[in-house]
């Protein structure tokens, strides 16, 4: 099973504040922006060598991103790794005990299939396998 970083995401209270520094300070483009009303946020692709930094801003006050900013400011949210076969993944997880966050992957808009696993089986960080 092949496996690579596809993105870290930074939870954020206000994307265009974040924005002056990742695309402005730093030099970073943004590829996309786009608002994902499933998940509640609004987020900014910007693409850092092999992976890409994705900016969250919450748009849904009572959702899990508003929620992790209340809790633990802004911040490293998760960590997203590219799998070649989610489903084998969460197979392979499954047998090793590892909590998933759905019993079957989500599909985004763009066809991409994700799943998240908790951070308590994650030593404290919530990954997201993605399969594109």
């Amino acid at each position: 099973m092949s496996i690579s970083i596809h993105h870290i995401a930074i939870a954020v209270h206000d994307l265009e504040a974040a924005l002056a520094f990742y695309r402005d300070a730093l030099g970073l483009e943004v590829t996309r922006r786009r608002e994902v009303p499933e998940e509640g946020v609004e987020i900014a692709f910007l693409p850092a060598g092999e992976g890409e930094i994705e900016l969250l801003r919450p748009l849904d006050p009572e959702g899990s991103v508003a929620r992790f900013l209340e809790k633990r400011g802004e911040g490293l949210h998760h960590i997203c790794l590219r799998v070649d076969n989610i489903d084998a993944a969460m197979e392979r997880l499954r047998a090793a005990g590892a909590t998933l966050l759905s019993p079957e992957p989500r599909v985004g808009a763009d066809g991409t299939r994700y799943v998240f696993i908790h951070p308590k089986s994650a030593h404290g960080v919530l990954l997201e396998l993605y399969e594109k």
